[in-house]
């Protein structure tokens, strides 16, 4: 094989590995995951331990669960105003927007601020004596102005 036709042969092959490499990388980028993380099922805690009069707080779900008359919620932790991350204040048993001064009760509905309406809230089901969030399904909150469903006024302070 003379030099001229090595080296075309050789740029051909290069240029199909470089196409192969390529097609591989896009396949590992563009397959669907299995379900896992936020967009997915989260096991959470027992239902046991999920309180009544306040929350608590689960970080690979980003969700706050609590127990509102004998139903298991999940919050998601995002603002419906501008996405920040609301926290649960133990001082007033509120939700409260570091951003921008929104509030919300334990089940998540607006008590005040510039939030359009009430927190998010996964679907949750109990399997094998676990609860399960489903983050990849999303509860739009109430609108504001909303009457409250749990009747639990605002404690002393807020953080």
């Amino acid at each position: 094989m003379d030099r001229r036709r090595f080296l075309s042969v050789g740029w051909k092959l290069g240029a199909v590995a470089i196409g192969c490499a390529g097609a591989w990388t896009s396949w590992d980028l563009l397959r669907p995951l299995p379900g896992s993380g936020l967009g997915g099922l989260i096991k959470t805690v027992p239902p046991d331990e999920v309180p009544a009069h306040t929350t608590i707080y689960v970080r690979s779900a980003q969700t706050y669960l609590t127990r509102i008359e004998d139903e298991i919620v999940a919050l998601w932790q995002k603002c419906p105003h501008l996405g920040c991350r609301v926290a649960w204040c133990e001082g007033s048993g509120e939700f409260e927007c570091p951003c921008h001064g929104s509030t919300f009760n334990r089940a998540g509905e607006v008590r005040s601020g510039p939030a359009p309406r009430g927190m998010d809230r996964f679907v949750v089901a109990e399997t094998d004596g676990v609860i399960q969030v489903d983050t990849g399904t999303v509860v739009r909150g109430q609108p504001a102005g909303s009457p409250e469903s749990i009747d639990e006024p605002p404690r002393d302070g807020s953080c």
